[in-house]
């Protein structure tokens, strides 16, 4: 496993490639659901690279760019266990060129307001335009068959899909479950920001979801009703948001006939957390 820091380098090793290749975008702080991720592509593919770049046109100002955890070292020993091929981990200013560093801008691949302004896109302004660009950066330099992602991600996932038709990228963009810990709570990297008291309660978002998908099941379909449900164990949180979705266009639904998906974005009440968390009805 060999980790790569510059496009000039990783472009070479491409073009040298016969095989298929599989892609795998991360912002470091890998866990068992990168590994997950990663185990499939290795599964599906000749080669694969792993991208680790914490992608700062992504974050707002306010937000926790400076701070999010890097951990390249103990990533690398992962990515090297699951039997990727490399890691590509570039600096900042070998992704973006001057203009972004000096006056904040940069060519920008910009989602449709109608995917964007709802959910983690209202609440996070600009977000998703700086990951569909990271991402449509990492396809060029990769030329991947396959690009991994995860579900916990569901917006981001329906955001690329739909990035990939719409720009005409010759890429099949593989989703992956949810990796949860034992007692249900989402894996994510920014779990490592919980205090003790938010990590105990955290796990109230996934019991949330479950209720929410035992009362479909029953037979309660009215999207306020289940949504009520869910907010009740949910009193400590600042809630974002508790949305129910159609899966084909990701439009909110008022009575939810065909299996919807639930969304939730919540701030635990000690450490501000924010965590996300979805769920198939």
């Amino acid at each position: 496993m060999k980790i790569i820091h510059k496009k000039a380098e990783l472009k070479a090793l491409i073009k040298k490639q016969t095989g298929s290749i599989g892609l795998v975008p991360t912002m470091g702080a890998l866990h068992a659901g990168h590994k997950s991720l990663i185990d499939k592509a290795v599964s599906e593919n000749d080669f694969v690279v792993v991208s680790v770049f914490v992608n700062p046109v992504q974050f707002a100002p306010n937000e926790d760019y400076d701070k999010y955890p890097r951990t390249l070292d103990k990533d690398a020993i992962l990515v090297q266990n699951s039997g990727a091929d490399v890691i590509f981990a570039p600096a900042p200013d070998e992704m973006y060129t001057d203009i972004y560093f000096k006056e904040k801008e940069t060519t920008l691949v910009c989602a449709p307001y109608k995917y964007v302004n709802r959910l983690c896109g209202k609440s996070r302004p600009g977000h998703f335009d700086g990951v569909c660009t990271v991402v449509s950066k990492l396809f060029n330099l990769v030329h991947p068959n396959k690009a991994y992602f995860g579900e916990k991600d569901a917006q981001q996932l329906f955001i690329i899909k739909k990035m990939v038709e719409e720009l005409d990228f010759d890429i099949e963009i593989v989703p992956c479950p949810i990796v949860r810990e034992n007692d249900g709570l989402a894996i994510s990297s920014r779990n490592s920001y919980l205090s003790e008291y938010d990590r105990k309660i955290a796990v109230n978002i996934s019991l949330a979801l479950k209720k929410a998908k035992e009362l479909y099941a029953s037979g309660i379909k009215d999207s306020q009703v289940l949504i009520d449900t869910v907010f009740s164990y949910l009193k400590e949180f600042d809630v974002d948001y508790i949305q129910i979705v159609s899966k084909e266009d990701f439009c909110p639904i008022i009575k939810a006939d065909k299996p919807p998906v639930m969304l939730i974005a919540a701030k635990t009440p000690e450490n501000h957390v924010r965590l996300i968390d979805n769920m198939e009805l």
